[in-house]
């Protein structure tokens, strides 16, 4: 990981080394969000619209998985030759949601299996402005 390089969001992750996702829990009903949510509560049974923002877990169990074969359209940068990545819907650990996120470099498709512990660490991936890319989150095995 290049500590100089800036996130490719602001405010959905933190850094350091344990970054976590920052997302938002309802104060009412505790239905967690990611991204953080402001307004009204999504939530049908729930007329709240008061939100605290939260880290949320760090691991959870891959929920399903495929693989990108094909290069994204701009105004994503991909690495030149393009390579094939994985892409994980991983189920938190605590919040019991669903968040997607590519897997770590070197881990492809025929290496992972539902139900596999995933931990979220951070990447950088090119961008077009900044020279060192720009971190995002991915999810990588629990060795």
């Amino acid at each position: 990981m290049t500590q100089a390089a800036k996130p490719v969001l602001e405010g959905f992750f933190t850094t350091g080394e344990s970054p976590a996702l920052l997302g938002s829990r309802c104060v009412k009903c505790g239905t967690f969000y990611f991204p953080s949510v402001e307004g009204f509560c999504r939530n049908p049974d729930c007329d709240c619209s008061q939100f605290e923002s939260v880290e949320l877990s760090r691991t959870g169990k891959l929920w399903s998985f495929t693989n990108a074969c094909y290069k994204p359209p701009e105004p994503y940068i991909a690495k030149e030759p393009f390579e094939p990545y994985a892409i994980a819907a991983v189920e938190l650990a605590k919040e019991k949601m669903i968040v997607l996120g590519q897997v770590v470099e070197g881990v492809g498709v025929e290496q992972l299996k539902a139900g596999l512990e995933m931990e979220l660490v951070l990447e950088t991936i090119p961008d077009a402005v900044e020279p060192e890319g720009k971190l995002t989150w991915k999810w990588k095995p629990v060795a």
